[in-house]
C-alpha cells in the first residue's frame, strides 16, 4: 500500500478514544469508515469530520457481520466503563467476543491488519505490580466485571488463535486508564465522575479509603501509540500495554481535581466495589522499545485541565478558560510525569 491512501476500518469510531484515532486517521490522508452503533459512542464527537470527503460513518453493531473492504482494522468497539458494560452484561460479553469473530473473519478475507484494544483488565486485581505483558493476571471469571474482563481476555484468544491458525497479521494492545475530552459525563469512571462532581458542586465519592492507585494516559498520547503499533512490522503481534506508567492515588486525584476546578467539592467515602482492583500500572518498557521510544509526554495536571475545559462546556457550564497547549504530538521520548505538589497529601482504572 505504499504510495497510497490505506481504507482504514474503526469499529467504535464515535466512542471516546475511537473518535480521536479516526481524527489523526483523516489528518494523515487515510480513507476511514467509522463504525459505531452509539451505545456509548456519539454523532457528537465526529460532528467535525462528517463532512471531509476522507470519512465514512456506518451505524452497525459489531455482533453482526460487516462486509466493507478495508486495509487496516482498529477493533475497538465495546463499552469500557463498569456503569455501560454491567448495564447488559450477556451483551458486553457478545461485542467483545462475537465482535472479534467478526472483525477477525473481515480481517482474514480482505487480508486486513487488525489490531484489537484489549485492556489491563485482563490484569484482574494484580498481584504482580506493575504489570508485565507475561503476567497472566487475577481475575474473577463470575463476578460483577467478568463480562468484561473475560471478553476483553477471549478476545485475546481468538486473535492470537487466528494469526497461528490463519496466520492473520495481528496486533494486540492492552490498554489502561486514559482519560480526556470526549469522556462521557455518566459512564461512571473516575476521571469523568471526579470532574464532573467538582464543576457541579457536588460530593466528591471515593470508594474506600482512596488508596488504591492508577496510572492516567492522556488520549493523545494513547492515539500515537495505537497508530505506531499498527505499522510495526509483520510478526509483532503482541500484546503490547499502553498506558502511563506515572502511578496515582485515587484520593491525589480528586484533590488535583478539585484544586483544578477550584471546586467546595467535599470528599464522600463509600464502600469500595467487589473486585475493584488495589493498584493498576503498566511496565511500559516493551513499548518504548518497539514504538520508537514512545512513552506518554502530558503530564496529569495538563491533560486534565483540557478535559476539565471539555466538561465544562460539555455540561452548559459556561466557557472554557484558557486552556493548556497540547503536547506536540513529534514528542514521544520524554519520561512520564507526575503533577507538581501542589496537592495536598501527595500526589489514578
Amino acid at each position: 500500500m505504499s504510495g497510497v491512501n490505506k481504507r482504514v476500518l474503526v469499529t467504535g469510531g464515535a466512542g471516546f478514544i475511537g473518535s480521536h484515532l479516526c481524527e489523526r486517521l483523516v489528518e494523515r490522508g487515510e480513507d476511514v469508515l467509522c463504525v459505531d452503533n452509539y451505545f456509548t459512542g456519539s454523532r457528537a464527537n465526529i460532528a467535525a469530520l462528517l463532512g471531509d470527503p476522507g470519512f465514512e460513518v456506518l451505524r452497525h453493531d459489531i455482533t453482526f457481520p460487516l462486509y466493507v473492504e478495508v486495509d487496516r482494522i482498529f477493533n475497538l468497539a465495546c463499552p469500557a466503563s463498569p456503569v455501560h458494560y454491567q448495564h447488559d452484561p450477556v451483551q458486553t460479553t457478545k461485542t467483545s467476543v462475537h465482535g472479534a469473530i467478526n472483525a477477525l473473519g473481515l480481517a482474514k478475507r480482505t487480508k486486513a491488519r487488525i489490531l484489537q484494544a484489549s485492556t489491563s483488565e485482563v490484569y484482574g486485581d494484580p498481584v504482580e505490580h506493575p504489570q508485565r505483558e507475561m503476567y497472566w493476571g487475577n481475575v474473577n471469571p463470575i463476578g460483577l466485571r467478568a463480562c468484561y474482563d473475560e471478553g476483553k481476555r477471549c478476545a485475546e484468544t481468538l486473535f492470537f488463535d487466528y494469526h497461528r491458525q490463519h496466520g492473520l497479521d495481528i496486533k494486540v494492545a492492552r490498554i489502561f486508564n486514559t482519560y480526556g475530552p470526549r469522556m462521557h459525563p455518566s459512564d461512571g469512571r473516575v476521571v469523568s465522575n471526579f470532574v464532573v462532581q467538582a464543576l457541579r458542586g457536588e460530593p466528591i465519592t471515593i470508594y474506600g479509603e482512596g488508596s488504591q492507585t492508577r496510572s492516567f494516559c492522556y488520549v493523545d498520547d494513547l492515539v500515537e501509540a495505537l497508530l505506531r503499533f499498527m505499522e510495526t512490522p509483520v510478526g509483532e503481534c503482541g500484546p503490547l500495554n499502553l498506558g502511563n506508567p506515572a502511578e496515582f492515588t485515587i484520593r491525589e486525584l480528586a484533590e488535583l481535581v478539585l484544586r483544578l476546578t477550584d471546586s467546595r467539592s467535599r470528599l464522600e467515602f463509600r464502600p469500595l466495589p467487589s473486585d475493584d482492583p488495589r493498584q493498576r500500572c503498566p511496565d511500559i518498557r516493551r513499548a518504548t522499545g518497539l514504538l520508537d521510544g514512545w512513552v506518554p509526554v502530558t503530564p496529569l495536571e495538563e491533560g486534565l485541565a483540557r478535559t476539565i475545559a471539555y466538561f465544562r462546556i460539555a455540561l452548559g457550564l459556561g466557557p472554557a478558560r484558557t486552556l493548556v497547549p497540547a503536547p506536540s504530538r513529534s514528542a514521544g521520548r520524554a519520561s512520564p510525569q507526575r503533577p507538581s505538589r501542589g496537592v495536598e497529601g501527595a500526589l489514578s482504572p
